[in-house]
């Protein structure tokens, strides 16, 4: 089990890339440059169905450890097998 300040010290780095994240996306909104050049390199920004991917998949990280920060336990899946009786 991860000891809670490891579990506060994850929650506050995903809780500051989804700001990054979200104000990426607000800067492509707004019809910000989406790729540079400087000398023999090139970056390109995310396009904007990448960049929302990666804003839930955050948002879902930051849920995730805030249920294991206040004590709660990981969502767990379960399944259901219908039977013929």
């Amino acid at each position: 089990m991860t000891s809670k300040t490891e579990i506060n010290a994850r929650l506050e780095f995903w809780r500051e890339a989804l700001k990054a994240l979200r104000k990426a996306y607000l800067a492509l909104l707004d019809g910000g440059v989406k790729s540079y050049t400087l000398k023999d390199r090139e970056l390109t920004l995310l396009d904007m169905p990448s960049l929302m991917k990666e804003i839930k998949e955050a948002e879902q990280k930051v849920d995730e450890l805030k249920a294991l920060a206040s004590g709660g336990s990981r969502r767990k899946a379960v399944a259901v097998i219908p039977r013929d009786w």
